[in-house]
């Protein structure tokens, strides 16, 4: 899935969640208006409740479409971390709601009990707004659990608690309404004083998990995987740690992986990037910071180090060679160095290079440096005529006939440069042979033609296996 599909599928879930609160508004109205007739009707007081409950409702349930919208925006210069809070903050205000309405129905509750004042009268058009009541609220239940849970918001799911304590409250209002009617006149109070009682444990709980998200509490499991996502993207070889917090929908984080510090910084980007990218797409709505530490490897080999340390440097380095004499270890190896240089400049730099080698690999490491003449600048040519390249390819075939293992020379090309001959050419040799053999007998056949034409300045033969019918591999 691409970027664009992430950012279009993600706003259609916000428009969703937006729509399912608004809904909820309109509803939350139509059914205080009823209840608060038939309360008012019948003068129950668990009734009145309800009505009181869905008058909260529609103000709550506004609150959370707003705070959904709010919580929508992007990160700006002012909230650096998006408005992802806005939901939590409006978890926390519904609570403080569902609070304030438990306190006000068991205090009344109790009055009506200590004096006796009940006097309820029940009847059929009440009932009849109960169940249509709880048929709406059942429905609203289901559909904000699932947008809740298919979204990750805490606005939506403290909706849902909402409307679940509608339900639950409009089904024991009901029943208390039955009991009146048989005579229990009393059950109205009682009824009324444990839903009150159900509606703050329920507030409770969600006040907790509000008031966890506000103090950024680690969401419980997230942080493993996380983990888990990260060391699955070649080139991790360790997760030192994750830290995550919730934001809305999703969840704000910093990763910090380990990889081998011999990498390329362009690879070194590239796995941070790539480690990034996986968590998103496996945690949608969710941003992390990830931070990658280059560490030594029990796996890095002698020259992998001394490429390494050369690298820092600045120092081009080839033919590594590495010795262990009795115990003690030897490097030597060839460093390019600014043909324009001088001897003495030349010596400061592979000075400093064999210190650093020292200094990784002990003081007693013997280290022996060739310098090679490098060449800084583009060399200025032209082809040169066919009558030289004849000339040069003879002497290539003919010294390479002598190696026995080089044949078929192909592909030559000559330039003339202000420093002389510059020749490239290809040559099959046996698939068999190891690298190190085949790179002693190209060798060979470039120091054998350079000897037949001094005039010549660099020879590069590039060496391949003959195709499965005998032929060349052009």
């Amino acid at each position: 899935m691409t970027n664009g599909q992430q950012i279009d599928d993600r706003a259609a879930l916000e428009r969703r969640k937006e729509r399912v609160a608004f809904i909820s508004i309109l509803v939350s109205a139509l059914l205080m208006v009823a209840k608060a007739i038939a309360g008012f009707m019948t003068g129950s007081l668990a009734l009145l409740s309800d009505a009181a409950n869905s008058l909260l409702d529609v103000g709550a349930t506004t609150l959370t479409w707003l705070a959904l919208r709010e919580a929508h925006k992007p990160a700006d210069d002012k909230h650096h971390y998006g408005h992802g809070k806005f939901e939590s903050m409006s978890a926390l205000a519904e609570t403080a709601f569902l609070f304030l309405l438990s306190g006000v129905v068991a205090f009344e509750g109790v009055r009506r009990l200590a004096s006796g004042a009940d006097d309820v009268q029940p009847s059929w058009l009440a009932a009849g707004i109960l169940v249509g009541a709880i048929i709406v609220d059942g429905w609203r239940w289901w559909t904000l659990k699932k947008v809740a849970k298919e979204t990750g918001s805490e606005a939506l799911e403290a909706d849902a608690l909402h409307f679940s304590s509608d339900l639950v409250n409009s089904i024991f209002v009901l029943i208390a309404l039955g009991l009146a009617a048989l005579g229990y006149q009393a059950a109205d109070a009682l009824i009324a004083i444990g839903v009150s009682v159900y509606i703050a444990i329920a507030g409770f709980g969600l006040a907790r998990r509000t008031i966890a998200n506000l103090l950024d509490t680690a969401p419980q499991g997230v942080a493993e995987n996380v983990s888990a996502i990260s060391l699955k993207v070649p080139g991790v070889v360790a997760v030192n740690g994750v830290k995550v917090r919730p934001s809305g929908s999703g969840f704000l984080g910093d990763v910090e992986v380990d990889v081998s510090r011999t990498l390329p910084l362009e690879r070194v980007r590239a796995i941070r990037e790539q480690v990034t990218d996986v968590l998103a797409r496996e945690l949608p709505g969710s941003a992390f910071t990830v931070t990658a530490n280059p560490v030594q490897l029990n796996s890095e080999t002698v020259q992998e180090r001394v490429w390494l340390i050369a690298h820092r440097n600045h120092i081009p380095v080839h033919h590594v060679t590495v010795q262990s004499i009795n115990g003690r270890l030897s490097i030597s190896l060839d460093l390019e160095i600014d043909g324009r240089a001088t001897l003495g400049e030349a010596h400061v730099v592979a000075t400093r290079l064999e210190a650093a080698l020292r200094e990784e690999f002990g003081a007693e490491t013997e280290v022996e440096t060739h310098i090679e003449p490098l060449e800084i600048e583009p060399l200025e040519g032209q082809d040169a005529s066919a009558d030289v390249v004849e000339v040069v390819t003879e002497a290539l075939r003919r010294r390479s006939a002598e190696t026995r293992s080089i044949h078929d020379v192909h592909q030559v090309r000559v330039r003339e440069t202000p420093g002389g001959l510059v020749v490239n050419y290809h040559c099959l040799a046996d698939p068999m042979l190891n690298i190190a053999d085949v790179h002693a007998q190209v060798d060979t056949v470039e120091r054998l033609v350079r000897h037949d034409l001094p005039h010549i300045l660099r020879v590069v033969g590039h060496a391949e296996p003959p195709t499965q019918d005998g032929g060349l591999q052009i």
